[in-house]
């Protein structure tokens, strides 16, 4: 069956972010549709982590409102954003290194777990249920991504396909709706974004999560999005359908670099 893509849950309009008297984006505005694959693409330092950043609340726009699920969220943080059922994977592998696979993807639980530390400490009652509930799920998802047989494999011994693997692995743990991916891609060989977009379509139309992911392969971004936002120098220079955005004059000018 055909995924459908349905109304739109997050709206940004007129966002602005600086940085001193650096502007990092001014005036963006574009929306996200639920269960869409919706890529942010632009050249270096076009301000797409950055506005990865405003969604997930790592940054607060000095201007522009953030609309997600009909609610205007003035103050969003990395903590409303991940009760609000928002995760992030980062360009940079942000795991930890000396636990284990599985330990990496339960700590993707954390915001679900609610026996309280002493409990905790001594894996009683609702403590010792709810860990092996949250086990469970985890298990699950290491058998979605086929990680099976480095569960219990320290993260740091693995080569480096595997941790983003891993990483996207413990962002499903926490199960968002929404879902921002940051070069997934990045630093891998053919056949590692074969499987990484192989995962992704996957995790979109299996548990319908909406995901929104900057990439600069250009083939992975046309085959595997339904919209593409381009981002240059802050600003947001085409929106559209893939086709639409690439046969975009402005677009194709910024990437040939003949526009500044």
């Amino acid at each position: 069956m055909a995924r459908q893509i349905g109304d739109v849950i997050l709206d940004l309009k007129n966002i602005s972010l600086r940085f001193g008297g650096v502007r990092a984006l001014t005036d963006i505005s574009f929306d996200v549709k639920e269960h869409e694959v919706r890529a942010i693409i632009g050249p270096n330092g076009a301000g797409k982590s950055s506005m990865l950043n405003v969604i997930n609340g790592v940054y607060r726009p000095q201007e522009g409102e953030i609309i997600f699920r009909g609610e205007h969220r003035h103050n969003m943080n990395t903590h409303i954003a991940s009760a609000a059922g928002i995760a992030r994977t980062f360009q940079n592998i942000a795991l930890f290194k000396g636990m284990s696979v599985l330990d990496n993807l339960m700590s993707g639980r954390t915001l679900k777990m609610k026996a309280n530390f002493l409990q905790h400490a001594l894996w009683w009652g609702a403590a010792r249920n709810e860990e092996l509930a949250h086990r469970a799920k985890v298990e699950e998802v290491i058998d979605f991504l086929e990680i099976e047989h480095i569960r219990k494999t320290p993260v740091g011994r693995l080569p480096y396909g595997l941790q983003k693997r891993v990483e996207l692995g413990r962002a499903l743990a926490a199960e968002p709706s929404m879902l921002l991916l940051d070069e997934p891609m990045a630093g891998m060989n053919v056949e590692e974004k074969q499987d990484m977009c192989r995962f992704i379509l996957d995790v979109n139309d299996h548990f319908g999560t909406t995901i929104v992911l900057i990439e600069h392969d250009m083939g992975v971004v046309m085959d595997i999005s339904d919209r593409v936002v381009v981002l240059d120098y802050g600003k947001k220079i085409g929106d559209g359908t893939p086709d639409e955005v690439k046969n975009n004059p402005e677009v194709i000018s910024a990437y040939l670099g003949t526009q500044h």
